[in-house]
């Protein structure tokens, strides 16, 4: 047995295992504990990346219509019931080519590195939620902004443009979802 060796190697093994540990606390820090979804802190770095590097990337902006009234119609269960799916549903469409995120309480965002079909996310995003046996419709208006559309590939004008697109979709009527 090498005394100093393992005198030495000791402090870096006990550095390492800390690390590791403060490694995985930030990461959960920047995980929306509800959905598992990246929170803001933890998309943005990575969605200005994609946006920097992909000439097609896409971005959107997600509020679920009514979701007030599935809370205090349904609960608050019934209410993170809808939340979960729509994270589902949301990352589900961005596959591997994209980074989903809730901002925060019923509004949502992605990034993608393609032009993806957001037709079939808005299919995916109206369709019923399934909470202990009772059907809970869900509605959402979602707003796109492609890079193309920018003169300078911000994420902050991304965000904003999405945001217009969004607010626009809903001044056409609830779950009727147009963009752009």
């Amino acid at each position: 047995m090498d005394l100093p060796l393992i005198a030495t190697a000791l402090p870096a093994l006990g550095w390492a295992i800390h690390s590791g540990v403060l490694a995985r606390r930030l990461d959960r820090a920047r995980r929306d504990p509800l959905t598992g979804l990246h929170t803001r802190a933890g998309w943005t770095t990575r969605a200005e990346r994609i946006l920097s590097t992909s000439p097609a990337a896409l971005v959107l902006l997600v509020d679920l219509d009514d979701f007030k009234a599935v809370n205090d119609t349904h609960g608050h269960a019934a209410g993170d019931a809808v939340l979960v799916a729509t994270a589902d549903r949301l990352s589900a469409w961005c596959g591997r080519t994209g980074i989903p995120a809730r901002l925060g309480g019923d509004e949502f965002t992605a990034i993608t590195r393609h032009t993806l079909d957001t037709d079939a996310l808005r299919v995916a995003l109206s369709q019923p939620v399934d909470h202990a046996g009772t059907l809970i419709p869900v509605g959402a208006s979602v707003g796109v902004c492609h890079r193309t559309d920018l003169p300078l590939p911000s994420l902050t004008d991304a965000l904003s443009a999405a945001d217009t697109a969004m607010y626009r979709a809903k001044g056409h009527g609830r779950r009727n979802n147009h963009h752009r």
